[in-house]
């Protein structure tokens, strides 16, 4: 048994001593309660962010938040279980008193009070969804308060538990593409495209980016609106609560410090029709595109880039068992979209006191890529350090 799965099997058992020696006895786990907040009409319930825990035995769902009355029925009939229901979520946190939140919005600025709320009433560990937060200021906050009561933070952005990543990353630093020139993202670019696309889509590409580039040090950027330099007089509030926002065009280019530039772009109604969303890892022996939210994650097309050749060149699937093998996987739907991975992780962080594979800090390094490259334009497109010693949306500045 591997040892992250031994200790979540181990969680549910006490060691009984047997003749002067202890042996580990089964017990009937006690089941995780679960505390889930939405708002519909304001960003819902997230991307299944109230359904995964479904799938989780070992979370029992105790109570449900959201402020529209019919919204809040229509979500306990949807998950079919008896569980207390709350107009208020404040309400929710200090009765029900859960051990994970799940906080479902999809408008960002309702977030840092969610989390205040509930890190505040004692939960254990918060399953949040994209983007985490408006900037580095309000992660921040929650940084402070999370020190204070120990409480470990999850965020969803999912593709980062897939565990093909974990043989994409070997295949890399084995030198299986060479030299690794640079990695190009791109966001969906429909008409989001640009500032809103960048937050809304463009953080689980730059997710992804960091941790393939082994963290990001530096940005330098422009924003465009219609072909223009962004100024103050583009800047609005942006959709789903993003907080200051313009530009229907990102041109960013970032550090890393594995050596490779990477780059990000995003341009509204681009004509690709989102076939761009996700990123490339281009090297001297071959091109490895990942799509985000797609499967198989990611694919290879061998031999030099840069070589023109008459033959057709094969993209090859990669696997969790490598490349061109058949994946021998038949969890991974449930694993990687239905979030089983992540709120199993969480649980295992907080079991082991240790940070979740995509939490504060890579939650916290991702809002500060979105909101460098609004910096570096703010600054004329200049090289800007990460992390960012400006805290607030740059975009509130100009």
């Amino acid at each position: 048994m591997q040892r992250r799965n031994f200790l979540t099997a181990a969680a549910g058992m006490t060691l009984v001593p047997v003749v002067g020696r202890s042996v580990l006895a089964a017990e009937p786990a006690k089941k995780w309660r679960v505390g889930i907040i939405g708002h519909t009409g304001r960003g819902n319930y997230g991307h299944g962010l109230d359904t995964v825990w479904l799938s989780v035995p070992e979370t029992e769902i105790v109570a449900i938040a959201d402020a529209d009355p019919a919204g809040l029925e229509a979500e306990k009939k949807k998950l079919k279980v008896n569980a207390e229901t709350y107009a208020d979520y404040n309400a929710m946190l200090q009765s029900a008193r859960p051990d994970l939140v799940a906080i479902g919005p999809r408008q960002v600025d309702q977030h840092l009070d969610m989390a205040l709320a509930a890190i505040e009433a004692g939960a254990r560990g918060l399953y949040m969804e994209k983007p985490f937060v408006r900037s580095p200021a309000e992660a921040d906050q929650i940084a402070a308060a999370c020190k204070k009561t120990g409480t470990k933070i999850a965020v969803a952005h999912r593709n980062r538990y897939h565990p093909t990543l974990v043989v994409v990353d070997k295949f890399l630093q084995e030198g299986g593409l060479g030299n690794v020139l640079e990695i190009r993202g791109r966001g969906k670019c429909d008409k989001r495209g640009g500032g809103e696309d960048l937050w809304v889509l463009g953080t689980h590409v730059l997710n992804l980016v960091a941790y393939l580039g082994g963290g990001l040090t530096s940005c330098s950027a422009i924003l465009k609106q219609d072909g223009e330099l962004v100024t103050k007089a583009h800047v609005k509030e942006g959709n789903e609560g993003l907080g200051p926002l313009a530009g229907n065009e990102v041109h960013a280019r970032f550090e890393t410090k594995r050596g490779p530039i990477a780059y990000f772009d995003s341009k509204a109604d681009d004509g690709a029709k989102g076939r761009g969303f996700g990123l490339q890892v281009i090297g001297t022996e071959g091109i490895i595109d990942i799509k985000i939210d797609q499967h198989p994650l990611a694919q290879i097309c061998r031999g030099n880039p840069y070589d023109v050749s008459v033959k057709e060149r094969k993209w090859l699937p990669i696997s969790t068992a490598g490349v061109d093998v058949p994946e021998p996987r038949t969890d991974l739907k449930d694993l990687v979209d239905r979030h089983v991975g992540p709120v199993r992780d969480l649980i295992d962080a907080i079991q082991n006191d240790r940070e979740p594979l995509c939490g504060l800090i890579e939650a916290t390094q991702t809002v500060e890529f979105v909101c460098a490259t609004f910096e570096s334009h703010r600054q004329g497109g200049a090289r800007v350090a990460l992390p960012l010693a400006e805290r607030r949306n740059p975009l509130s500045l100009l």
